[in-house]
C-alpha cells in the first residue's frame, strides 16, 4: 500500500483529465452561437380564393391580351420569393403566358422601383398553363423584400379564363390595361380595381423557424367598411405587432359560413386550401360562425329543432377544425362571436342570441380549443350584452368600425402567437 504522499493512482489521473475534457467543450458549447435554424419556404401573404358573384368579375373582353399589376403588403421578410398563383375555381386551363414582381413605387398608383423588377419564371419557362381548380407555385427569384413592403405581381392573360378565380374583398387596389406590360415600369392609362385575381399568394425563403398565423373568418377579419389601401383591419394592426417576426395570413372571405357554401365555400371546404396548404403555418385564429346564425332566421323564423342543430352543427365543425388543425402540428385560439341585434341585416331574435351565447359557451369551455380569445366581451355593450358597443359599431350593428378593428387586434394574444 503507498502511503498518502505517493504517486496518486492512473485511475485518479484519468478521471480527473476526462472532468477537465468536459468542461473545456462546456465551455465551448456555451461560447458558440445557436445553431440557426434551416432555411424553409414560409408564406408572406395570402388570400383566399373564390368564384366571385357577378358583380364582382371583370367582363371577358376586359381580361383578353390583358395584364394586371396587382399589389400585395407580405408580412414577412426573405431574399427570395415566389407567387402562388391561382385557377382554383376556373372550368378550364389558364394560361398565364408572362408574369413578373417588383417593389411597388407606391401602395397605390401602379407604378414599380424598375431596378427590382424580376421576372418570373415556372419550370424555367416564361409561361405556364395551370388546370382547371389548381393552383402553381413560380420557380424562386431573388428579390429582398422588407416586411410590411408593397409588392406588385403583374401577370398576362392572352385569353379570358374560362371561369374567373378571385378574392373580391381586397381592400387593395389593382391595375388592369392591355398588352404584354408586365415589364413596364408604370401603367398611367390602366383601370383601377379593388379586388385581386389569380393571385393566391407570396412565399418567402426564411432562414428562422416557422411561425405563421391564419386569421380564419367572414367579413369581419376580411375587413368590411375598411378603406381600401389603408391596411387598417385587425389582421394589420396584428402583424405590426408581431413586427415581422410572423406572417399574419388573411384568410377572411365576406359573408363566409361555417358549415355551408355562400359568399365562397364554407370553412370546412377551403380549410385545406387557405390555412393546411399555407407554408410554415403554426397557429390558426378561428373567428367565424356569425353568418351561420343569422342566415338561419333571416328569411323566415326557425323552429327549436333547427336552432338546435345549428348549435351543434358549428360546436361540432369547430371540433372538426381543431382536430385536424393538431394533426398538422398547428394551434388553434378561437374568438367567440361578436353580439349583432342591431343588424338591420339578420334582424336576429332572442333565439339568434340564444344561438350565439351557446356557440360562445362552448368556445370558453376548457379543453375544446388551446386558447380563447373573448372578443365577445370585449366589444359588447355593457347594458346590452346582444349589441355592439357604441364606440366600435361601424352603423350596421354587425361590423366594428376602425376603432374596433384595432381593438381587436390589440387583444389578439401576442405571447402565445409567438410559441
Amino acid at each position: 500500500m503507498r502511503d498518502a504522499g505517493g504517486p496518486r493512482p492512473r485511475r485518479s489521473r484519468d478521471h480527473a483529465r476526462s472532468i477537465a475534457r468536459c468542461a473545456s467543450a462546456a465551455a465551448l458549447l456555451a461560447a458558440a452561437p445557436a445553431t440557426a435554424a434551416p432555411c424553409s419556404w414560409q408564406a408572406a401573404w395570402s388570400s383566399s380564393q373564390l368564384a366571385p358573384a357577378a358583380d364582382a368579375q371583370l367582363e371577358p373582353e376586359a381580361l383578353r391580351d390583358a395584364t394586371l399589376r396587382q399589389i400585395v403588403r407580405p408580412s414577412l421578410a426573405g431574399q427570395r420569393v415566389r407567387v402562388r398563383f391561382s385557377n382554383a375555381f376556373g372550368r378550364a386551363p389558364l394560361v398565364i403566358d408572362a408574369a413578373s414582381i417588383a417593389q411597388a413605387a407606391a401602395p397605390t398608383g401602379g407604378a414599380i422601383r424598375p431596378a427590382s423588377l424580376r421576372a418570373l419564371r415556372f419550370a424555367g419557362r416564361a409561361a405556364v398553363t395551370i388546370p382547371a381548380g389548381a393552383e402553381w407555385v413560380s420557380d424562386p427569384t431573388t428579390l429582398p423584400v422588407a416586411a410590411f413592403d408593397d409588392l406588385a405581381v403583374s401577370l398576362h392573360l392572352a385569353d379570358a379564363p374560362d371561369g374567373q378565380t378571385a378574392h373580391p374583398g381586397s381592400r387593395a387596389t389593382s391595375y388592369l390595361t392591355h398588352g404584354d406590360r408586365t415589364g413596364a415600369a408604370d401603367l398611367p392609362d390602366a383601370r383601377a380595381v379593388d379586388r385581386w385575381y389569380l393571385l393566391a399568394g407570396v412565399e418567402v425563403e426564411r432562414c428562422a423557424a416557422p411561425g405563421g398565423v391564419v386569421a380564419f373568418g367572414d367579413s369581419i377579419t376580411d375587413g368590411y367598411g375598411v378603406k381600401p389601401n389603408s391596411y387598417t383591419r385587425w389582421t394589420d394592426v396584428l402583424a405590426r405587432r408581431l413586427g415581422g417576426r410572423a406572417a399574419v395570413l388573411n384568410a377572411g372571405i365576406g359573408g363566409n359560413r361555417v358549415l355551408r357554401d355562400g359568399l365562397g365555400p364554407s370553412a370546412l371546404a377551403r380549410l385545406d386550401r387557405d390555412v393546411f396548404g399555407q407554408a410554415g403555418v403554426r397557429h390558426l385564429i378561428l373567428f367565424e360562425g356569425v353568418n351561420d346564425i343569422g342566415m338561419l332566421t333571416r328569411d323566415a323564423p326557425a323552429d327549436a329543432a333547427a336552432h338546435r342543430a345549428l348549435v351543434e352543427g358549428v360546436t361540432g365543425a369547430y371540433a372538426q377544425i381543431v382536430a385536424r388543425a393538431h394533426a398538422h402540428g398547428i394551434t388553434v385560439h378561437a374568438a367567440t362571436i361578436l353580439p349583432f341585434a342591431g343588424s338591420a341585416y339578420y334582424h336576429p331574435g332572442a333565439e339568434s342570441e340564444a344561438d350565439r351565447r351557446a356557440i360562445n359557451d362552448w368556445i370558453r369551455a376548457p379543453g375544446h380549443v388551446d386558447g380563447v380569445i373573448d372578443l365577445d366581451r370585449l366589444l359588447r355593450d355593457p347594458a346590452r350584452p346582444a349589441y355592439l358597443a357604441a364606440r366600435y359599431d361601424s352603423g350596421d350593428g354587425l361590423h366594428p368600425n376602425v376603432g374596433g378593428y384595432r381593438a381587436i387586434g390589440e387583444a389578439m394574444p401576442l405571447a402565445a402567437l409567438r410559441r
